[in-house]
């Protein structure tokens, strides 16, 4: 499938028609657990001598096909499907630390992503430490002998900088280092009169619906200030990018004139 073009790749990476019924999309295996063959086969599973299904906690035919077609849209080896980015943030951060080791991050991270970093990792023994994400060399001066990963966002949440991969990644290898990315991105732009306004407009809207995650086929807003970041001091805030007149949006599947529409009248409900 990895000579096929992304679109086709979108729809077919990691499937073929179910077997055992004939079904052309995918079927949702709602099981926890999978029966054995025989005694050779539950044997040979669990000494990992052969591919299969034990537990859906361990891995699922539907979750498979995710999986797999990830990793071909991504140019990947493999994938791991998990329950949410702070999930997927942690399985790969502390599968390649130890007690002791040191991880360096871009300072423009999602709100989320920050108190992981500063508050949840130190208690497991991990450092983070935050450098400019503008400045490729701030993070050289930051590694160590006891720095095991480099981490950016691929758009700073909600900063929307992009940092400099190329440059990045090759300190990162000339240090025998990996790249963590983050692939979420958002969209936002600044309103007048700062915190107050910024409420009212979340309050004003009727079409985008208010919600902290992005990239829905629904268009949706947040106030970080007031909201994912509000937890932060207010250094904390600007290192990230967040502002009190910032007002985040993921633009969904709506017409673009309704789109436009809603965030015409919301703002003028409060920008008054």
């Amino acid at each position: 499938m990895s000579t096929k073009g992304i679109n086709t790749l979108a729809l077919h990476a990691g499937q073929q028609p179910d077997p055992t019924t004939g079904s052309r999309t995918v079927p949702i295996y709602q099981t926890a657990s999978y029966v054995f063959k025989s005694t050779e086969h539950a044997a040979n599973l669990f000494a990992l001598e052969e591919f299969g299904n034990i537990y859906t906690r361990l891995m699922n035919p539907t979750t498979d096909v995710f999986e797999q077609r990830v990793a071909a849209l991504e140019g990947g080896t493999g994938a791991l499907g998990v329950a949410s980015g702070q999930a997927a943030i942690s399985y790969a951060l502390l599968a390649i630390t130890r007690l002791g080791d040191e991880i360096v991050a871009a300072n423009n991270l999602y709100g989320g992503t920050y108190q992981l970093f500063h508050h949840t990792f130190p208690k497991l023994g991990r450092t983070v430490k935050f450098v400019d994400s503008r400045d490729p060399e701030a993070f050289r001066k930051a590694i160590t002998p006891k720095t095991r990963a480099v981490y950016v966002e691929t758009i700073g949440n909600p900063k929307l900088d992009v940092p400099d991969f190329e440059a990045i990644s090759k300190i990162a290898h000339e240090n025998d280092i990996p790249l963590v990315v983050d692939n979420t991105v958002g969209v936002g732009f600044g309103i007048k009169g700062g915190l107050e306004p910024g409420k009212k407009f979340i309050e004003s809207v009727k079409l985008l619906s208010h919600l902290a995650n992005i990239g829905d086929s629904k268009s949706l807003v947040i106030h970080p200030a007031s909201t994912t970041h509000q937890q932060l001091a207010p250094e904390e805030q600007r290192e990230t990018g967040v502002t009190e007149d910032y007002i985040r949006l993921s633009i969904g599947l709506e017409d673009v004139e309704d789109i436009k529409a809603d965030i015409d009248q919301a703002l003028k409900q409060a920008v008054v």
